[in-house]
């Protein structure tokens, strides 16, 4: 008797809070639309016969609480919650409606995904030492959420498979090539090994040919003998054709390994090779530009990259020895004899490279079928021991244990259960958000002796301070903030510069694309490895800067190709990532800039509150006729365009962020004129904060709603981190991380400590 009245005391209870507190709120914000009679878009609010069933319709409450979080409702041009309010109706939403505990936050569950491409590249590299590049041969990979690691897009097909097997058998006989392991010593000399004598910051990563320079490299010969000689080059510098020539003389000591004229090439590898005669001791080798007929107006410079230098031999046979890779997989044991001790090895070695490549352990049932496979080919006449290892290696390369992130669950059909993940699933999760790559031994020692989580914090500074870690910032920025398409995207250069294309695309060429690539990802990098606050993305008086990148934004002092940090507190335009290169050209169009795009991308990337979808049928934005000072200016043909009913809410939000960055033209150069009219980047936001210039906004950004983007860049690494999109039953951890943010001060090294602790990573829900 006693149960029943507290349920009935607590239904009055909750009907009690909706009448006095929740209602009311719908009725100002809500019902004018959606009750009392209207129902816009087919929604109403205020229509229901039993309140209680009301109260628990997840599909009603679902689209209420993900508008009024992204603030896509109520509409921009009606009155707005106070913070106060938002909160107040969106935990009653959680708490009522969802009935999420923030205590015991649901930590969903991620589809079973395949490697993408980049996973399986690294893996390979880490794995065997090889690059395979996995581009060359596998179709590119979807995208969900934004990324392309996520669970819901990584299927695969019969022909992929395919594709799989054939890759499988190719790396394998790449680390492991025919007759025995035995190899000729070979040494391998990057770019950075050449240098020019007068001048060590000079190297072969870049030669102008108009410089008419020579560097230098002094390997070292151990025997005499003969060798192959190998150097790989490329031309860069233009994205189109051009007059540019010059002659290139490589010397290995006083012999000629080979002369080339050069030119515009779009080949990523270029080969010069020989077999010469090589006395022991140091041998110099160089290589010599002369410029023989230098660019035509307008056109881009080219220059020498040098890839790499080797020498392989003495070619006689002579020093043949074991490669590394050789003996890591095989050891360092003779080769056995007799089958038996032949099935014991090959147990031995086949268990250790499945429990690599696998990410656990092997079952024994595994290792069994693995073995009986090896020895099957072994044991027949045209083969032997070594080509059955190799055998066994494809399979385990073609295994869904490997191409597959399974992760081994107890209890797996109970999605009632959450459970932990065990502690090879962690270290797996741990090295792919990382690493983009499959444990290392530590990882899976650690795993191993089930202390990986009581050791989490240091290995994820282990792991931050590894130079892998390199793979997770590029991959990151380059999809969250599009970075990485800003060195292909096509743009009408003339028309958006104003000087013949010619010119336009020396100015803007590929090295400056390029560069604000690499700005944006050592800029991430520093906020992540220095522990810097998030709101430092936005708000930062600093950049990072090479010479060519800061004589292209007007930004004095920077010498050299080399990237340093940079002060900007003299230069408030600039500063944040809303300020660099990447940015402001991946959300432009090709003859002009986009406000709509900019602040689309500022609410989805920077606020995470996105813009609803366009409704069909709107026109696009009328280019003008003429490109002159008659011509309507950028704000007043968004002005022209917003006077569509239809499109007034959406572009009361995103235009005033994307004008405040007018003074950038479509390819990132500040300006504050166009054609001759001042440009106006003052605006309003949505939730009322006034600016002047793009300097406020960061500020605003920064301040006042800093919030935002601690929850829009949580979201965001979480999404990436797990590998799926973050559900409504995420809110406590996104609450959660976000109030880590506000209370330790914001860093983005603890954020992604943050990530790594949480229910998501840690934990998974049972599956049917």
């Amino acid at each position: 008797m006693f149960g029943v009245l507290m349920a009935v005391s607590a239904i009055a209870e909750t009907t009690d809070l909706y009448a006095k507190e929740i209602e009311p709120l719908l009725d100002i914000y809500c019902y004018s639309c959606h009750g009392d009679g209207s129902s816009k878009g087919d929604f109403e609010m205020d229509e229901f016969g039993d309140l209680d069933a009301h109260l628990d319709d997840l599909d009603h409450w679902l689209p209420v609480w993900r508008n009024i979080r992204s603030q896509i409702m109520p509409p921009s041009d009606e009155d707005q919650l106070t913070l106060a309010e938002k909160k107040t109706l969106l935990t009653w939403i959680e708490q009522r409606v969802f009935k999420l505990d923030p205590e015991n936050p649901d930590p969903g569950r991620v589809t079973i995904r395949r490697l993408n491409r980049t996973e399986y590249q690294n893996v390979m590299h880490d794995l065997l030492g090889i690059w395979f590049v996995a581009a060359e041969r596998f179709p590119p990979d979807d995208s969900g959420y934004g990324f392309d690691n996520n669970g819901d897009v990584l299927s695969i097909s019969p022909l992929l498979m395919e594709k799989y097997i054939a890759a499988a058998e190719e790396v394998v006989a790449m680390a492991l090539p025919e007759g025995e392991g035995l190899q000729d010593p070979k040494q391998t000399l990057g770019p950075e090994r050449f240098v020019e004598p007068d001048d060590p910051k000079e190297t072969g990563r870049w030669m102008l040919f108009k410089e008419n320079e020579t560097i230098e490299a002094m390997p070292k010969i151990d025997w005499d003998g003969e060798y192959d000689v190998v150097l790989e080059y490329s031309i860069q510098g233009a994205s189109m054709a051009t007059d540019h020539q010059a002659q290139m003389t490589v010397r290995v000591g006083e012999q000629v390994l080979g002369e080339a004229e050069m030119s515009w090439d779009q080949r990523k590898v270029i080969r010069l090779e020989r077999r010469m005669k090589l006395e022991k001791g140091e041998v110099p080798v160089s290589i010599f530009v002369k410029e023989n007929r230098p660019p035509s107006e307008g056109e881009e410079e080219l220059a020498l990259v040098v890839g790499k230098l080797v020498i392989e031999g003495p070619r006689d046979g002579s020093q043949r020895k074991r490669s590394w890779r050789y003996h890591g997989i095989f050891g360092n044991k003779p080769a056995p004899v007799g089958e038996k001790e032949q099935r014991v090895r090959a147990r031995e070695i086949l268990g250790k490279f499945a429990t690599r490549v696998f990410r656990r352990p092997v079952e024994e049932r595994t290792l069994d079928r693995l073995v009986e496979l090896a020895m099957v080919v072994t044991t027949s006449k045209e083969s032997g021991f070594e080509d059955g290892i190799r055998k066994g290696l494809v399979a385990c390369l073609c295994s869904p244990r490997f191409l597959f992130r399974a992760e081994v669950q107890p209890d797996p059909n109970d999605p009632g259960r959450v459970v932990s993940v065990d502690e090879f699933a962690l270290a797996s999760r741990l090295s792919f958000f990382l690493w983009e790559s499959m444990p290392d031994e530590e990882l899976m020692r650690l795993a191993a002796e089930g202390k990986l989580r009581e050791n989490l914090r240091a290995q994820v500074d282990r792991m931050l301070a590894d130079d892998k870690s390199e793979r997770m910032v590029k991959s990151f920025v380059g999809q969250w903030l599009q970075a990485r398409d800003v060195t292909t995207l096509a743009f009408d250069l003339g028309r958006i510069m104003r000087m013949n294309r010619k010119s336009a695309e020396m100015v803007f060429n590929y090295d400056v694309r390029a560069a604000m690539q690499r700005e944006t990802e050592l800029y991430f990098e520093y906020i992540l490895r220095e522990n810097r606050p998030v709101e430092e993305l936005v708000s930062s008086d600093y950049t990072f800067l090479n010479e060519p990148l800061a004589d292209y934004y007007g930004v004095d002092g920077v010498r050299g190709d080399e990237f340093v940090k940079v002060d900007l507190s003299d230069q408030p335009e600039r500063g944040g990532v809303l300020t660099q290169g990447t940015y402001l050209v991946v959300t432009s169009n090709p003859t002009r800039t986009s406000p709509v795009k900019r602040g689309q991308f500022v609410l989805e990337n920077i606020l995470g509150t996105p813009a609803p979808p366009p409704p069909p049928d709107v026109p696009e934005l009328e280019e003008p006729e003429r490109r002159d000072s008659d011509q309507p200016t950028m704000r007043e043909m968004i002005e022209v365009h917003r006077d569509n009913p239809d499109c007034r809410g959406c572009h009361a939000r995103m235009d005033p962020i994307g004008l405040g960055l007018e003074n950038f033209d479509a390819v990132g150069r500040y300006r504050a004129t166009d054609f001759g009219k001042d440009i106006d980047a003052a605006g309003v936001l949505v939730t009322g904060e006034g600016f002047a210039d793009i300097g406020e906004l960061k500020k605003i950004l920064a301040g006042s709603r800093r919030q935002d983007v601690y929850r829009c860049v949580s979201e965001k690494l979480l999404t990436y981190a797990i590998g799926r999109g973050v559900e409504y039953f995420d809110a406590p951890t996104i609450d959660s991380l976000v109030k880590r943010l506000e209370e330790d001060g914001g860093g983005l090294r603890d954020l992604v400590i943050g990530v790594v602790e949480s229910a998501p990573f840690q934990k998974r829900r049972g599956t049917e």
